[in-house]
């Protein structure tokens, strides 16, 4: 059991950096672009390039659009289920993708670009009363900034660590380690209670996790950790501070950076012993595996988390294309994009698992160890034991840190523009100081994460902040859109951008299909939903108690936002309901923003 564990994990970690390859080119879509009276918008450079990347971006957006955007068969599923079923897999997979994810992404790029507002404003021309959907977004994307920035924070601790002429994770006989240490070469040697370099080096030097109790005793803040963190907060300011242009600049390397480190670690893992046997555990299907509702579930969750509906991301960024961009084409070729990026992720860390077993005389299946840093442990192992193991932990560590930079990206420019947006004086015409502001703020709340038991606490947010909440958020998204504004209209605003009505297909999806798929996946979640654990730690109740507030902080805004509308508009009950799901016309043309005032400085 304890083997299939760790293979989630470090599934789940990988599939993470395939959301953020994927989105990474959304934001090159968004690269260049030119001032307008209204809203900037894309140059004519990139409108043939942002049509074949955009997709590809948009759909890592979640947040991920984290990481691989779409292990898709590979990443979450299998690990899940103790073997990658990628050939099985691809059944569900392919199903959900076609009836739930994908319609549920083309929505929203057709909405963002539509209406060419954030996750706020965007609500008032749709359904009022659900304006407060845009703010657990805003919450949410907080969330999640204070402790991913954090795992970003641990990534640039390995790269300066790796400028050596040995990884300081290759031997045991340094100042971290203990007497369990022994080296992942010397199979003879091992135990039950033995542990690898790589992993003490994880623990105990960077986190220096055997300092800290838990939560109730997390120790003082690791200030090597706080300062790592903090670079990466600099570094999302200056990419953000100007909006969709400076950020623009930025995400050419970071989108681009990733596949060609992607396409080196290929080639060099696939020429590793015992890659083969890894490659082949891949791709062999267990068919059986079919019968098991698990399964679809899972393939139901890394459809939405791949492609990322919720975060805001992808209606920030289509915001900023062109009237008439195809995003129809855009959502198709994205979601291509997603799936083949996420198949060619899993040839490059199951060659590697593949070596990795072959190195230590062991299954596939044992081949990991339990906790949530995989990431940090197994990968960082693995390329210890090859030559030249500084040049590929270098390249490594920078491409989860691009993963993680374009990431952080979605989500942080999600709730600015959709602030910007709706206080476009207060905010939108000073966002350099906002953006300052904002990112101090949450640099501050996510300090105790660079404590000693600063992982714990990582695992805490993870799991409360966006986990569930984001889930029951798109539903009423969902709702919103295809219920209350309507899918004949939103079909005709389709038609007016690009010249196509959208068919039955799609039509029947975001009636019915789509917005069942997505409150399936949130019942299913929480009737499977198990207390909180991290390797042997169990959290105290009164942290969980504290996950529970976090998501509940986020939904509360719905509601809230209801009767704020209902109590604040003028008129009988009946004249308040009819006003709080009657979209508010104002003076936009063809749904391009009517707020001239937005400073964003695009």
């Amino acid at each position: 059991m304890k083997s299939q564990h760790s293979l989630h994990i470090l599934f789940f970690s990988f599939k993470v950096h395939v959301i953020a390859l994927s989105q990474s080119f959304l934001k090159v879509m968004c690269s260049r672009v030119e001032l307008n009276s209204s809203r900037a918008r894309q140059s004519r450079f990139l409108t043939p390039f942002s049509s074949m990347h955009s997709r590809a971006i948009h759909q890592g957006q979640s947040r991920e659009k984290a990481t691989l955007s779409s292990s898709h068969l590979i990443s979450e599923t299998c690990a899940k289920n103790n073997r990658l079923i990628s050939g099985a897999f691809l059944i569900p997979y392919c199903l959900m993708l076609v009836f739930g994810g994908l319609p549920l992404f083309y929505m929203e790029l057709a909405l963002g670009q539509f209406h060419r507002s954030g996750c706020l404003t965007i609500w008032r021309r749709i359904c009022p009363a659900l304006k407060g959907v845009g703010y657990a977004i805003c919450l949410i994307d907080i969330y999640m900034g204070m402790y991913y920035n954090t795992i970003i924070g641990w990534a640039v601790y390995y790269l300066f660590a790796s400028f050596r002429s040995e990884l300081p994770w290759t031997s045991c006989g340094n100042s971290w380690n203990t007497e369990n240490c022994v080296p992942v070469l010397n199979v003879s040697a091992q135990h039950a209670n033995s542990t690898s370099p790589a992993q003490e080096f994880f623990t105990r030097s960077v986190l220096e996790q055997h300092l800290s109790d838990g939560l109730d005793h997390m120790g003082p803040i690791k200030l090597s950790l706080a300062v790592c963190v903090l670079a990466v907060f600099i570094l999302v300011y200056f990419s953000l501070w100007k909006g969709v242009r400076s950020t623009g600049k930025v995400v050419w390397f970071t989108a681009l950076m990733p596949y060609i480190v992607l396409f080196i670690l290929l080639g060099r893992g696939v020429t590793l012993p015992g890659a083969a046997d890894g490659i082949r555990y891949y791709l062999t299907p267990q068919w059986h595996k079919l019968y098991n509702s698990k399964v679809w579930i899972d393939a139901a969750s890394q459809i939405f988390f791949s492609l990322g509906p919720g975060f805001g991301t992808l209606l920030a960024l289509s915001s900023y294309n062109k009237f008439h961009n195809n995003c129809y084409r855009d959502a198709i070729l994205t979601s291509s994009v997603n799936c083949l990026t996420s198949f060619l992720a899993g040839f490059v860390i199951f060659s590697v698992l593949g070596y990795m077993a072959h190195v230590q005389n062991k299954h596939i299946e044992d081949v990991g160890l339990e906790g949530p840093g995989l990431v940090f442990i197994v990968y960082p192992e693995a390329i210890a034991t090859m030559s030249g193991s500084v040049f590929w932990s270098i390249i490594f560590f920078i491409m989860l840190i691009t993963l993680g930079l374009d990431s952080t990206f979605g989500g942080l420019e999600a709730m600015i523009t959709a602030l910007c947006d709706e206080y476009p004086r207060v905010l939108g015409q000073h966002r350099e100081k906002f953006v300052a502001g904002l990112l101090v703020f949450i640099y501050i709340c996510s300090l105790p994460t660079c404590t000693y038991g600063g992982e714990y606490l990582v695992n805490l947010l993870n799991i409360y902040g966006p986990g569930i909440s984001i889930l029951f958020v798109v539903f009423v998204e969902a709702v919103g859109v295809c219920w209350f504004y309507g899918v004949d209209r939103f079909s005709s605003d389709i038609q007016l951008m690009i010249g196509i009505r959208p068919g039955l297909f799609w039509r029947l999806c975001w009636n019915c299909i789509s917005p069942v798929f997505i409150l399936a996946i949130f019942i299913f979640s929480l009737v499977g939903y198990e207390d909180l654990k991290s390797g042997d730690y169990e959290y105290p109740p009164w942290s969980i108690t504290v996950g529970w507030i976090l998501t509940a902080s986020s939904l509360v805004c719905i509601p809230a936002y209801i009767l704020y509308f209902l109590a604040s508009t003028p008129g009988t009950l009946k004249q308040r309901l009819r006003k709080a799901i009657t979209p508010q016309q104002d003076s936009a043309e063809h749904g391009v923003n009517a707020n001239s005032t937005y400073g964003t400085h695009v």
